[in-house]
């Protein structure tokens, strides 16, 4: 039996690993459900929602040059017209929704908007950090490099200063 991208079939689960579950189809084909295309939400063991010997039905996602199989029992579902997949949740360290900013300032208050990385958020320069541009007209590429040129030299000889005290030896401060 051939196997064709977007066919669903039945299977029987022959093995279980922490990435995944082997799905025995038919005439001693195996293909592989990967932890990620198990269910709609999100898994942590496989063990939660598959154990050896299940029937499962799965959709052929890919059929790879060297025979390899990839399976989806999420896809495999058949939703009623209009009905979408629950959005997969994306894990952020504010526990808030994607597209939300931290503010580093504790509270409601102080602190400025940071896209993670702890940089400076532009909210009209559609999310990319502002680095002191000005926000009027278009500055001349020379205007630019001058411009980081000097915030470059303040930076470095702010470092120098943090760091020379920390040196430790004898002797006087070397430049």
């Amino acid at each position: 039996m051939a196997i064709e991208v977007g066919a669903k079939l039945e299977g029987k689960v022959t093995g279980i690993t922490n990435f995944g579950a082997f799905v025995d189809l038919s005439g001693g084909v195996t293909g592989l459900v990967h932890i990620s295309e198990i269910a709609d939400n999100y898994v942590k063991d496989v063990k939660d929602h598959l154990k050896i010997e299940d029937v499962v039905t799965v959709k052929v996602i890919n059929v790879d040059k060297d025979g390899k199989i990839g399976l989806s029992i999420k896809q495999a579902v058949d939703r009623p017209a209009g009905e979408q997949a629950p959005p997969s949740r994306e894990r952020h360290a504010s526990g808030g929704q994607s597209g939300e900013k931290f503010n580093r300032g504790g509270g409601s208050g102080g602190g400025g908007n940071f896209e993670r990385g702890g940089r400076p958020f532009n909210k009209q320069g559609g999310g990319k950090p502002n680095f002191g541009k000005p926000s009027f007209g278009k500055a001349s590429f020379e205007d630019k490099m001058s411009k980081f040129l000097k915030d470059s030299e303040e930076r470095i000889s702010s470092l120098k200063k943090n760091t020379e005290g920390k040196r430790g030896g004898r002797g006087a401060k070397r430049d």
